[in-house]
């Protein structure tokens, strides 16, 4: 914000929108967490600021930072690095562009470490680097998530390559909190460029964007200057990063601590457990319980337009649902749906593919079928549920994976073989369901678990009834034969040991009674996620590998085993 007019005597400030030219009365202004009142444009908070805004106010505890080396190369240009730290000293009260502190949100510990881009533009130098560090150590020692808000132009040039060092020193303090199992998130603001967005406000578990902020490793200016590229609109923003799969979300700053709050809250209560079994669980484990079914129906139903999709059930069946975006590598696949959620009140990691109730819908997430953006988004989020011991529920209702030239290109099969092994070695729970469609190796690469359930009208096949009716009967109108064969029920596939239960569903099929089949999958979680107990890694993966290891063996019959 500019300041516009001031009135000493009335106190009155008066100030103008760089982002919209609106006039913004001053006080209002900061009521709003500096937010403009007309274009919603987030204007730079102080470090300490950020502090306040975060954590609960009785909780801060300022943490000391080690002394640095002020001017490790004696570094002049217009004036001396000297004269530079001095003068940003006077003007911002501060040591060096950094807050942080031990504290909590909403009762939940944690440790922040926030940038001040007053500070010389917010740059990264040997004082930032050990304040950094120092809150990793912090957070490690405490054993409490780590936040850092970050805001800068990049690694201080002044400092030369002891500045660059800083990014391989925050990064191994980063690695630290990995091995550890502790959860780390960014918010990134606006700007945050150069070394800093290539160290730490990338490398956490989770990363938070405000509005229209600005990340990247190159500058505009830099890029323009260097290689001529116009670049387009909206290019390095929020949005822009949320849509290439860099980010995991966009939370506006009024809403933040809340998110912040839910998220520690997760961390905080992995390893509880569901209270109770239920007396009568909704699943049929007995393969002579279950009627013969019509598979061709089956196919049909699990096909119906206004069935329950995975989104329908994270936000029904389990109490609280937070997604998370993008494979950090390029893209957010729309048909692939990651994040945490609590299933009676224990944390869990899910995941499951969606398609959609409209025409408009399921074009737009490609009919469920993913790409391989959305495999390593789905790995990557896996790799997050191993980091915090959390287990993990998919929800599987796909044809199978996009077959696109621009699939094959981006290689939608070693995607699924990395997912496939990634799983395979998982030291957590797994509970995969078949919701709908489970077409090939695009539904095999969600459903590598231990558990594996499936809903009385969905299906699981190695190829749909249409496709090996074309191949094998040269005909298409052939497939209600063929899913025959194939035996591609839910019947079917507990007879043959593929699935361990069968979830009912309304009478007519879930799309019937939305509610109460949401109300099945929760029990069915439910009572499975019990029956895993207090198992070890180690015992979890070898029955895990054994289920996997018998599928196609001649197993022997109890007289053979005397």
């Amino acid at each position: 914000m500019t300041l516009l007019e001031s009135d000493a005597t009335t106190g009155t400030v008066w100030l103008l929108c760089p982002a919209c030219g609106a006039i913004v009365y001053g006080k209002r202004y900061e009521r709003t967490g500096r937010i403009c009142p007309e274009c919603d444009g987030h204007g730079a908070l102080t470090a300490d600021q950020r502090i306040a805004a975060l954590l609960d106010p009785d909780s801060i505890r300022l943490l000391e930072v080690a002394e640095t080396i002020a001017d490790p190369l004696e570094f002049t240009d217009s004036k001396t690095y000297t004269d530079r730290l001095a003068q940003a000293r006077a003007q911002t009260g501060m040591v060096d562009g950094f807050r942080c502190a031990r504290g909590a949100i909403e009762g939940a510990g944690v440790v922040v470490a926030a940038m001040d881009f007053r500070f010389l533009g917010g740059s990264l130098g040997a004082a930032v680097g050990e304040a950094i560090t120092t809150a990793a150590e912090a957070a490690l020692a405490d054993r409490v998530p780590l936040v850092i808000v970050s805001a800068s132009g990049g690694a201080r040039m002044q400092e030369g390559i002891i500045a660059l060092m800083q990014m391989a020193k925050t990064s191994q303090a980063l690695r630290a909190l990995d091995d550890a199992g502790i959860l780390t998130v960014s918010i990134v603001t606006d700007p945050t460029y150069g070394g800093v967005a290539a160290s730490y406000a990338t490398s956490t578990d989770i990363i938070i964007a405000e509005p229209r902020a600005r990340l990247g490793f190159a500058g505009p200016r830099v890029i323009s200057q260097t290689i001529g590229q116009t670049l387009p609109p909206g290019f390095q923003t929020a949005e822009f990063l949320v849509e290439h799969g860099i980010v995991d979300m966009i939370c506006h700053r009024s809403a933040l601590r809340e998110r912040l709050a839910r998220l520690l809250a997760m961390a905080a209560d992995r390893g509880r457990r569901i209270p109770s079994a239920q007396p009568n669980p909704p699943v049929v484990s007995d393969p002579a319980a279950v009627s013969a079914r019509d598979p061709w129906a089956s196919v049909r139903t699990a096909r119906e337009l206004g069935r329950p999709t995975t989104l329908d059930y994270f936000t029904t069946a389990f109490e609280e649902f937070v997604e998370l975006h993008g494979d950090r590598m390029s893209a957010d696949c729309p048909a692939m749906i990651t994040g945490l959620a609590r299933l009676d009140g224990v944390p869990v990691v899910v995941m499951g593919t969606q398609k959609g109730h409209s025409a408009e819908e399921l074009n737009r997430r490609n009919f469920g079928m993913p790409s391989p953006a959305g495999y390593r988004k789905s790995a990557r989020v896996l790799r997050l549920a191993a980091k915090l011991g959390l287990p993990v529920v998919t929800l599987v209702d796909t044809a199978g994976a996009y077959p696109g030239i621009a699939a094959e290109e981006q290689g939608q099969a070693v995607a699924i073989a990395e997912s496939l092994k990634l799983l395979a070695g998982l030291p957590v729970p797994i509970i995969a369901v078949i919701t709908g469609e489970g077409g090939s190796g695009g539904a095999l690469a969600l459903a590598v678990a231990d558990r594996v359930l499936v809903l009385e009208n969905a299906w699981y096949s190695v190829i749909s009834p249409e496709g090996c009716a074309s191949i094998l009967w040269k005909d298409s109108a052939a497939a209600p034969r063929a899913a025959e064969a194939l035996r591609v029920d839910s019947t079917s596939l507990l007879r043959l040991g593929v699935a361990d239960a069968v979830i009912p569903e309304p009478a007519g099929g879930a799309h019937r009674d939305r509610a109460a089949a949401a109300l099945n999958l929760r029990g069915a979680l439910r009572h499975t996620l019990i029956g895993f107990g207090p198992l070890a890694a180690p015992e979890l993966l070898a029955q895990r590998h054994n289920r996997f290891r018998a599928f196609g063996t001649i197993r022997p019959t109890i007289e053979e085993n005397r």
